[in-house]
């Protein structure tokens, strides 16, 4: 749309409120809000001033005026509201030298955009992800000087199997074993259908939703891929449609990679592809899973580089209690057909050209999606340029291989920490085009570790005082 269709659009609608949306480096929605009557024509290119000293990653203070420019093009209604409103994203910019901001991951994600099609390797970049959250009833923590817990629960949390609920009515999905029964089992139905329909109102084609493996409220929605910077603006959507809705039932959403003890963790497997002139470039009929030779390049890359992307596509503390080794996580560095224990996946549900893809399994929710995505990439980018070689296909299950068979399969690093500093040494291929800089790998370095490593790190974890009280 052009800012002429936008103000229509407002009109029509009834627009009262314009709502202006970005994202900041760690990955949540910030916004604020105009009045209906300062939607005008100049507001797209004069853009509205914010303090980007406050915004996590961001700027300094005594450089903090930034300007958000509305992208007109991503103009909907808000489904949530109750005074009707008007969504706008937005870029950052320089107010000074009106350049696009560097650290602004969705400018990130434009730029990996652009710096494929003048690689002339392909002209698009289609991603699929999948996201999975829990839906709990209650959440509580807190940790103080001489205190620390965390409290869930659930109506379909198993342990609330013997729970006197006046009545108890049963149906509570067993550990490990949610993936996917009907109703009454599965109560969250209704909650995830209506999470689709708002999604769908603001222009999210949505292909399935079901429950997930977990007990208490794991839940998976697929979105119907599409171009790289639309994709990461639309997971934004997602994560807003499903909290929104959650809230509304007095339910609350989450998208914490490992928030349940020895059940399964919530992933986001990424469905990757790269198309020229119409044609998707990783298809080859006749080849491993009708793979060409540059989609298993692009692989190369993925795992290549695989422990630096993981600071930017599981950048969590809590991301590494789902990447573990022995439980359905996708830590070892191979690829396979159909083969759901390995990091790269060749979905063989349909043969066509059109379907062709990889899937990458290492991601999870918990990540800033317009870096995540903008990231992996470039590595499979890299991938190709270097022609790297992914070595061969693990058809067998990775967890019942002999020691012999699995001393020469890479596994992912073990900690945020260990990964960060992957991402240290190895950035050189995300340089590329300008796509990321020097300055935002070092403030993501340095922010991850000062404000997520060092606090997990400086504080006992409750199950410390069982080990060790008595020592």
């Amino acid at each position: 749309m052009t800012p002429k269709d936008v103000i229509t659009l407002a009109n029509e609608r009834g627009a009262k409120i314009v709502d202006l949306r970005f994202i900041d480096m760690p990955g949540l929605w910030q916004h604020f809000s105009l009045s209906r009557r300062e939607l005008t024509e100049d507001l797209f290119t004069d853009g509205v001033g914010f303090d980007g000293s406050s915004i996590r990653g961001f700027q300094a203070i005594h450089e903090s005026d930034m300007l958000l420019i509305p992208d007109p093009a991503t103009a909907t209604m808000d489904p949530f509201m109750t005074v009707p409103t008007l969504v706008m994203i937005c870029n950052i910019m320089d107010p000074v030298t009106r350049q696009l901001y560097s650290r602004d991951p969705r400018y990130i994600a434009q730029k990996a955009e652009a710096y494929l099609t003048s690689t002339a390797i392909a002209d698009t970049a289609f991603v699929g992800p999948e996201l999975e959250f829990f839906i709990f009833d209650n959440i509580r923590f807190d940790q103080s000087y001489q205190h620390g817990f965390y409290f869930i629960d659930s109506e379909e949390g198993f342990w609330n199997s013997g729970k006197d609920e006046k009545p108890n009515l049963g149906y509570k999905p067993r550990y490990k074993q949610a993936y996917f029964p009907v109703p009454p089992m599965d109560k969250l139905h209704d909650i995830r259908s209506e999470m689709v329909l708002a999604m769908e109102s603001v222009g999210i084609p949505v292909e399935v939703h079901h429950h997930e493996v977990a007990t208490a409220g794991q839940c998976e929605i697929d979105m119907k891929f599409d171009t790289l910077t639309k994709m990461a603006d639309r997971v934004q959507w997602f994560k807003y449609c499903v909290k929104n809705t959650a809230r509304k039932h007095g339910k609350t959403a989450t998208f914490m990679p490992k928030p349940i003890f020895q059940d399964n963790g919530s992933g986001m497997h990424v469905h990757q592809s790269l198309w020229k002139g119409g044609k998707n470039t990783f298809w080859e009929l006749g080849g491993y899973g009708d793979l060409s030779a540059t989609a298993r390049y692009y692989i190369g890359g993925l795992l290549k580089h695989a422990p630096a992307l993981c600071a930017l596509i599981a950048p969590t503390t809590n991301s590494y209690r789902r990447l573990v080794p022995g439980y359905e996580a996708p830590i070892n560095l191979v690829y396979s057909q159909r083969n759901r224990s390995a990091a790269a996946r060749i979905p063989l549900y349909s043969k066509s050209e059109r379907a062709k893809r990889i899937e990458f399994r290492t991601p999870d929710p918990s990540c800033n999606a317009y870096l995540a995505f903008s990231a992996m990439l470039m590595a499979g980018i890299d991938g190709i340029q270097k022609k790297i070689d992914p070595g061969q296909p693990v058809d067998k299950d990775l967890y019942e291989l002999e020691p012999e068979e699995t001393k020469d399969i890479r596994q992912l690093p073990g900690s945020l920490e260990e990964v960060l500093n992957a991402l240290e040494a190895d950035h050189e291929f995300l340089l590329k085009g300008d796509v990321f800089t020097p300055d935002l790998i070092d403030t993501w370095i340095k922010y991850k570790r000062k404000n997520e490593v060092d606090p997990i790190r400086l504080r006992p974890h409750p199950w410390e005082f069982a080990l060790y009280y008595d020592i």
